[in-house]
């Protein structure tokens, strides 16, 4: 079973109409101005998968300012769950600054959401209001037993729209401060399973974190497969394309050049987001 974990998708008001949402809302602006930034709809998504040879994909909106957005891209998730439930797994997305977010994650979980993510703090990095916001969040997903999905980046490098001025400190300390939530870091946790080299601490603080490969061959060397394999174990690593970013034959191609044999692309490719979702493979 091929299980893509990190897809964004976007109702018709929206895809449609992207500039009515600029207003107020700088981070959506950000990365999506561009036309050549695609928006796609849960059918576009289905499409793309039976190309691709993807059995289920776990789906979600955009971190929003504004909580009637926030609402609509939510509700869109869950119709498009209830419309595809053999295909789409769905995630509630928020702003967990405001202060209505953790009411938000309530809701979308009784409807039968599978998580939360992906949560991004574009602006600020996940400074300390940051980390403090996610309190009431993380202790309902804690309580629930789903996973919770945090954007991260590398401090260093090329810049590029929706990279964040996020700390390894930072990504670290918000770990650090739910060791009891299920936490899947986008992008590889911007690297920071490097640091399961270090003797102490670390391996410790960082044994209930996964990491998604989204955006992977546009950020690293296909290596890092086998580097991740070898430093945190291939059952941590789960494929997420960050589609329309890319389509899976992309990470595919990657993973076999970084050395991956079937059993563990396997284990990337579905086996290991089937039971953080708790699907039966």
């Amino acid at each position: 079973m091929i299980i893509d974990f990190h897809v964004h998708t976007f109702p018709a008001d929206i895809r449609d109409h992207r500039e009515r949402f600029f207003d107020d809302e700088p981070e959506f602006k950000l990365l999506y101005e561009s036309p050549k930034s695609k928006l796609v709809s849960a059918e576009d998504i289905v499409a793309m998968m039976d190309e691709q040879g993807v059995d289920l994909s776990v789906v979600f909106g955009f971190p929003w300012r504004k909580p009637e957005t926030c609402r609509l891209n939510n509700d869109y998730v869950i119709d498009a769950v209830s419309r595809y439930p053999d295909r789409l797994r769905g995630m509630c997305c928020v702003d967990s600054l405001n202060p209505d977010a953790a009411d938000e994650v309530q809701r979308c979980l009784d409807a039968g959401l599978s998580g939360v993510g992906e949560l991004a703090f574009y602006g600020c990095g996940i400074d300390g209001e940051c980390q403090l916001s996610l309190d009431p969040i993380m202790a309902m997903c804690r309580e629930r037993d789903v996973p919770v999905l945090l954007h991260t980046n590398e401090e260093v490098g090329h810049l590029y729209p929706g990279k964040t001025p996020n700390t390894m400190i930072q990504i670290y300390e918000t770990v650090s401060r739910f060791p009891d939530n299920t936490i899947v870091l986008a992008h590889w946790g911007g690297g920071i399973f490097f640091y399961n080299l270090l003797k102490k601490a670390v391996k410790e603080t960082l044994k209930n974190v996964w990491y998604d490969t989204a955006a992977s061959p546009f950020l690293y060397e296909s290596r890092i497969y086998s580097y991740a394999r070898d430093l945190v174990g291939i059952d941590k690593v789960l494929l997420g394309t960050d589609y329309p970013l890319l389509k899976p034959a992309r990470y595919f191609k990657e993973m076999h050049e970084g050395g991956l044999n079937r059993e563990e692309m396997d284990a990337v490719c579905g086996q290991n987001a089937a039971g953080l979702i708790k699907l039966p493979i």
